[in-house]
């Protein structure tokens, strides 16, 4: 049996994005678009020549691996971006970001969005890159469009409730001495 699926031209046009990964494109009718949390998206474009990309940063929330207070992952994920806007044509000193994310979706797990919004901003600070618009914090997650060929974002709230960490109730359950691990 053969299954032709139609695609849409909205379909093709647009790339989506997930937890550690990046895209980048030249076209100005490609859209790049990712759901976040907790996580963080840079949005970086070199509008001189039309090129940008967004990534989508999962980090641990303490900093690891790093004697200056980096997240060496967090490093690598902005450096593959970039890297990849360079191939492309864009200059590392005519990059603008764009950051978005960072919400407190569950009370119980402490401030890994504001960690890593903090890192986000730390790096694009660090390697002198302008921030020209941020949505950061809250408690709603995000939906983030990107045009990498043009430097222009959307973003939408997903939600606006923080779901509350309740343990579970648990009782004794009858049974024999055998005990799994």
């Amino acid at each position: 049996m053969k299954f032709d699926r139609q695609v849409t031209k909205m379909q093709r046009d647009m790339i989506l994005i997930t937890q550690g990964e990046f895209a980048v494109s030249d076209k100005p009718g490609i859209i790049i678009n990712t759901l976040l949390g907790s996580c963080v998206s840079c949005c970086l474009w070199d509008e001189t020549v039309g090129v940008g990309g967004m990534n989508h940063l999962l980090l641990g929330g303490d900093l690891k691996g790093a004697s200056n207070g980096y997240d060496l992952a967090g490093v690598a994920e902005m450096e593959c971006l970039i890297n990849e806007i360079i191939k492309r044509g864009g200059r590392r000193d005519n990059l603008q970001a764009k950051v978005f994310g960072g919400a407190k979706m569950l009370s119980g797990l402490g401030n890994i969005g504001e960690k890593n919004a903090r890192f986000a901003f730390d790096y694009l600070q660090q390697e002198r890159i302008p921030c020209r618009n941020s949505d950061i914090g809250g408690t709603s997650a995000r939906a983030v469009r990107f045009w990498g060929g043009t430097g222009r974002a959307t973003m939408r709230l997903v939600s606006s409730q923080v779901d509350e960490v309740v343990p579970a109730f648990t009782t004794e359950q009858a049974g024999n001495d055998l005990e799994l691990f």
